[in-house]
């Protein structure tokens, strides 16, 4: 029992690290790079191309981004799964906090794997460009647009609401003042984040 107690516990800090570290400065990265679009089509592409040629970049990507992503994924799931949470019987403000991360998770996996898809996957299977023309047709479509804002939406929840969290498992905001302080930083961080990334979709329109 002891054993499984521990190994619980080192997984689960290593989902939240995941979730914090490659993953989060990847999220803070990818919005700093498309916010670029802002400032027009030239700047864009720019910045894309010279990202796109990193050296070693499909390496990176696997080590940095698809394992971390797979782990914190899968680990998460399993988290849902396995935890008992009922926000119609326990409506104070945590569990329903605790119940969003789920759901936000699932909904943000989805919008990542076919944002990954259609972005880059896609380019390295079958060399289809990657630019500003490129994002802005895909966006024309209304259903996409909206699934786009619904997925900016949900990423940047998951990452703040899992940051503030994750401050808790660390150990770093171990009081109740620590948390009530984390909690408004993590409100004024979804806000800014998710304005970056949904301003950024409409400048590709």
């Amino acid at each position: 029992m002891k054993e499984l107690s521990s190994r619980r516990f080192l997984l689960g800090r290593l989902h939240s690290l995941a979730g914090i570290v490659p993953l989060g400065l990847f999220l803070l990265e990818h919005l700093y790079s498309n916010a670029i679009a802002m400032l027009g089509k030239a700047e864009y592409d720019r910045h894309v191309g010279a990202l796109l040629g990193i050296p070693f970049l499909p390496v990176i990507e696997v080590l940095f981004i698809a394992m971390p992503l797979l782990y914190h994924a899968g680990y998460g799931i399993y988290i849902g799964m396995m935890a008992k949470n009922n926000p119609y019987r326990y409506s104070y403000s945590q569990n329903w906090m605790f119940f969003a991360q789920r759901v936000s998770g699932l909904i943000t996996l989805v919008f990542v794997l076919y944002h990954l898809w259609v972005f880059r996957l896609s380019s390295l299977i079958f060399a289809s460009p990657v630019n500003y023309d490129a994002v802005q047709a895909h966006l024309q479509h209304p259903l996409i647009f909206l699934f786009y804002v619904l997925g900016v939406s949900s990423t940047t929840f998951h990452f703040s609401n899992g940051l503030w969290t994750g401050l808790i498992t660390w150990g770093i905001t171990s009081g109740g003042a620590a948390q009530r302080l984390s909690s408004a930083l993590r409100l004024v961080l979804f806000v800014v984040l998710t304005g970056v990334g949904i301003g950024t979709l409409f400048a590709f329109i």
